[in-house]
């Protein structure tokens, strides 16, 4: 029987030695470890054994990394973190456009690491943010955090958990421009407030799914140099309402 305090992580990666190495710095964190050397056995091994985290390297024969992932996905929700020997922006965009929650680029530390696995395990734990009521942003845009529902145009949009937790932030300090930094470190962990690519890559992610045109935001706002910015909604409604 697993102590409900450790969680288990399951280390997919066809080199026995990175194994080795990944699970003896894992093990002295006090997380229990699990194995896998090909995607088809990682695959099972989180139907069968519910691992917290998964940690997946991308170059692997057969099934590579990616297409793990991507059927992955469709079994489970489990927080998975990328391992690549490459430094090539375009795998990490892949991976995260796939649903990974987070990449590491090999050779790493296990400082690093470890480090990486607690800011991921405890976004997973966060509780998701509530709000007192749906907010209407305007004609065409709602968002209704105690629901966890975004309509635009009509219709419900999907958002995964992080792009999630980046428009409650910017929605709920409207008007505001919150930094890089700030954003970084509220929704990601303070371990990320360095990581304006990835923030960059989200607010991409984020516009296209609610912009009514993603290179002319209507909503969310570049600061340049600084962070971003969402509409003061707020203050429109309160001038249409004076003149009302």
């Amino acid at each position: 029987m697993i102590p409900p305090s450790k969680k288990v992580v399951l280390v997919v990666d066809d080199e026995s030695r990175m194994v080795r190495f990944v699970r003896m710095n894992l093990e002295l964190e006090g997380y229990l470890v699990a194995e896998a050397g090909t995607g088809m056995e990682a695959l099972e091994k989180v139907r069968d054994e519910l691992p917290d985290l998964v940690l997946l390297d991308v170059m692997m024969p057969e099934m590579d990394g990616f297409e793990t992932l991507e059927r992955l996905r469709e079994i489970s929700t489990v927080p998975v973190i990328m391992l690549t020997v490459k430094g090539d922006e375009e795998d990490r965009i892949r991976g995260l456009e796939l649903g990974a929650d987070d990449y590491v680029t090999k050779p790493f530390s296990p400082r690093e690491l470890a480090s990486r696995i607690r800011a991921v395990l405890r976004r997973a734990e966060m509780p998701a943010p509530i709000a007192k009521t749906a907010i209407q942003i305007d004609d065409r845009l709602s968002v209704d955090f105690r629901q966890r529902e975004v309509i635009v145009d009509g219709e419900p949009v999907r958002l995964r958990p992080t792009e999630y937790r980046l428009l409650y932030h910017l929605v709920n300090n409207a008007g505001w421009v919150m930094t890089h930094e700030m954003l970084l470190s509220k929704v990601w962990g303070y371990e990320y407030r360095d990581e304006t690519g990835l923030l960059r890559l989200y607010i991409t992610y984020l516009r296209k799914k609610i912009e009514p045109t993603s290179s002319d935001p209507r909503y969310i706002f570049t600061e340049r140099g600084v962070g971003y910015r969402f509409v003061d909604f707020r203050r429109h409604q309160e001038k249409g309402a004076t003149e009302g």
